[in-house]
């Protein structure tokens, strides 16, 4: 298997853990590129259920090299709780290496993450509170905290020291609260360095000599494309580029290594946070497919939002990160629904609109442009194979493919590993 990427091309959500699973079954290295534990993939696997939100998934296979890489901001306690985690259920972590250049989020960016959100009031993006905004915009501003610097001791608690006077600044005279105390923190977190520092690496290097000894490489997407900070519908967007441009810039590799990027969707749409949905349901039917899909959140567990597959999104991620196929999740979901609405385009202002708006204000005025197909009846959870599946369903499924111009590569019938149709 060539180096792969699969990325999510909604708004996240969308059942990546799944197919990155299956995917790192045939690779020897898995790298996560972007984001942090503001993302969450579920993997179901033998009966058993993870969730892992820094980890790469190909954690659950032995002999992989599983890298964080210098764009994923790191949250050392919770990074910790998932290692001891797999570590108590069987799972060996050797392989897991975590990139020196990799940015830590320190107690200081989940206060302010907090509090500023809570300023925003009705204003408020919906950020997750992880402070995974707030270490990446010290990352910009080039007062972060690196994992190399965060596993030197004299140097981390100089730096956080000094850090934490700034931040203090701001907790006390924007947003009237009372200062952190360095004394509060600063053992507890030379305590995680310690026990962090077998897994640190250079991971650059560790990827390139993989790469030019042949490897199969896999490059796990964390949330979306509408995520994108700047692709995305910003400002309800995550702090990176989830994009699969953003896999050599977080992972330091060049665009010429990158043979396939798939993007993963699901067979409607979800969201969870504040901005405009073109597709959501508010009635009975939306109420239906969240219970059905078990939409919530893996990382918060907040509610999602729910509507019908909107094309004119993913036709956007098929162009802005060359997408070569799609895997197409939770088709099971939809049965016995009765009749199935796809979003063609958007009606603005009477005029139809084919390319997703780069306006947060035009978007909020776009009215979807539904076709109706026939829905399929019965339980696809057991289904084995593509032909297997209703004559409906296979045309719902081909359909995406002549609305998005791109090939349909999996279906998804159900959350474990072994549900999914490879065409």
């Amino acid at each position: 298997m060539p180096s792969k990427v699969v990325m999510g091309a909604q708004w996240g959500d969308e059942g990546k853990g799944k197919v990155i699973d299956i995917l790192a079954a045939k690779s020897q290295v898995v790298v996560r590129s972007q984001g942090g534990n503001n993302a969450g993939h579920t993997v179901q696997a033998g009966g058993e259920q993870y969730k892992l939100h820094l980890t790469p998934s190909g954690i659950l296979y032995p002999d992989t090299l599983c890298i964080i890489g210098n764009g994923v901001v790191v949250d050392p306690k919770v990074l910790l709780e998932e290692i001891d985690m797999l570590t108590s259920r069987g799972v060996d972590v050797s392989g897991l290496k975590v990139d020196a250049r990799a940015h830590v989020i320190l107690p200081y960016h989940i206060a302010l993450d907090g509090l500023s959100e809570k300023m925003r009031g009705k204003g408020e993006i919906g950020t997750t509170g992880r402070g995974i905004g707030p270490c990446y915009m010290d990352k910009a501003e080039r007062s972060g905290i690196r994992m190399h610097e965060f596993l030197d001791e004299a140097t981390f608690r100089r730096r956080f020291k000094e850090n934490l006077a700034v931040k203090n600044m701001f907790i006390e005279k924007v947003y009237g609260e009372k200062p952190l105390k360095y004394e509060d923190y600063v053992e507890e977190y030379v305590g995680y360095a310690k026990r962090l520092r077998p897994f640190m690496a250079d991971c650059t290097v560790l990827l390139h000599d993989a790469i030019k000894a042949g490897k199969d490489v896999l490059f796990e997407g964390a949330q979306a494309t509408l995520l994108d900070i700047d692709l995305g519908t910003y400002p309800y967007v995550t702090s990176s580029h989830p994009v699969s441009g953003g896999v050599c810039i977080g992972s330091g590799v060049g665009p010429t290594v990158i043979d396939e990027c798939i993007g993963v969707v699901k067979a409607y749409t979800t969201r969870v946070g504040k901005g405009p949905f073109p597709t959501e349901l508010f009635d009975a039917t939306g109420d239906l497919i969240r219970e059905r899909g078990g939409e919530f959140g893996t990382t918060t567990g907040r509610p999602r939002r729910c509507g019908w597959f909107d094309a004119v999104i993913v036709r956007f991620a098929v162009r802005t990160s060359g997408l070569g196929s799609i895997a197409v999740n939770k088709i099971d979901t939809l049965a016995n629904l009765g009749d199935i609405k796809l979003c063609t385009g958007y009606k603005y202002r009477g005029e139809l609109l084919r390319d997703f708006p780069y306006s947060l204000d035009i978007l909020a005025e776009c009215e979807p442009v539904y076709e109706t197909l026939p829905g399929w009846e019965g339980d696809l959870g057991s289904v084995k194979s593509y032909d297997e599946l209703p004559a409906n369903a296979k045309r719902y499924i081909e359909r995406i493919e002549e609305l998005c111009d791109v090939k349909v590569s999996m279906v998804g019938v159900g959350p474990d590993r072994t549900q999914i149709l490879e065409r």
